[in-house]
């Protein structure tokens, strides 16, 4: 995973500001402490998530008896590692047939997102399909589809305001007719109320289970790292009502504060499956714990 991009956004401003924390002073003591949990606070990490950091690096310091600033910042990546690395769950499954469910609102780069998840697996040599039930966002289907024509991806959509479960019906019809490894399905849109947000999904699901038991499932939340604490406040939501089995953090290459990823990791025990950075096909990196904790350190 390359992170010239996100060194730009969140790892530039929290590396130069760690850093400063960290080098500027000639001891440990508690004004640094402060500030470092300052730092972590005001970079999008929550207040839970940064006291387990902050009292962890303090043990770290305690055990391996570390008297200058500098000599700290190797414990600090590795409490974060921990805290975001989910081993294979962090990657998507890579068994086929697989059926992913992409959620997320309105706004959040849910459907560019998922272009460039098909652009990626169609590198990887899989192929791939759209199905666009998100039928209650104008326009929603046209834009998908528009998307898939440009990466070369077919798209099954229903007019708007169609049943969502009758688009997947469909879309799953015709991927297993034409033997498509990976069917990306665009879905829930809206936050309004929980228990229609979940019936829809149960739903889905179980149009996916009974139509199509042999394939394997991701279902995939998209998040906009702009949006910083409310992000989280998504996360939590979203993963009250469905069976999430990672996320994806988009639009890390700009004013993102970037925490968020380290707090969901952590709050959620909830998988990163990727990285969105930019805005090209090839802007969709795979996470990689060590190399996102490093990045904070330009290591």
């Amino acid at each position: 995973m390359s992170l010239t991009k996100e060194r730009k956004g969140f790892f530039g401003r929290l590396s130069e500001r760690i850093g400063d924390a960290l080098f500027m002073r000639q001891k440990i003591d508690e004004d640094m402490m402060d500030e470092i949990e300052e730092i972590l606070i005001t970079s999008d990490i929550g207040m839970d998530t940064t006291e387990k950091i902050m009292n962890e690096l303090r043990e770290y310091i305690k055990d391996n008896m570390i008297t200058l600033p500098k000599n700290i910042k190797k414990g600090l990546t590795d409490i974060i590692i921990r805290l975001i690395d989910k081993g294979d769950r962090n990657k998507l499954s890579d068994k086929t047939p697989l059926v992913i469910m992409m959620i997320g609102i309105n706004g959040g780069g849910k459907t560019t997102t998922i272009a460039k998840l098909g652009h990626k697996l169609k590198e990887e040599g899989k192929t791939v399909m759209f199905a666009a039930a998100d039928t209650f966002r104008a326009a929603a289907g046209e834009q998908l589809a528009i998307w898939g024509d440009r990466i070369g991806v077919n798209t099954v959509m229903h007019q708007e305001g169609a049943d969502p479960s009758a688009v997947i019906f469909d879309a799953i019809q015709s991927a297993k007719a034409k033997g498509i490894d990976v069917l990306i399905c665009d879905t829930a849109g809206r936050l309004q109320t929980k228990k229609n947000l979940m019936t829809e999904l149960e739903k889905m699901n179980k149009v996916v289970s009974r139509e199509y038991p042999e394939a394997d499932r991701e279902t995939l939340l998209v998040l906009d790292a702009t949006n910083g604490k409310n992000a989280i406040s998504q996360a939590k939501e979203f993963n009250e009502v469905a069976e999430l089995t990672g996320v994806v953090i988009t639009k890390l290459d700009g004013t993102a504060k970037g925490g968020i990823a380290i707090t969901i990791a952590d709050e959620f025990d909830m998988p990163i499956k990727y990285l969105g950075v930019g805005e090209g096909m090839e802007d969709l990196e795979e996470f990689n714990a060590e190399e996102f904790a490093g990045g904070i350190f330009n290591e």
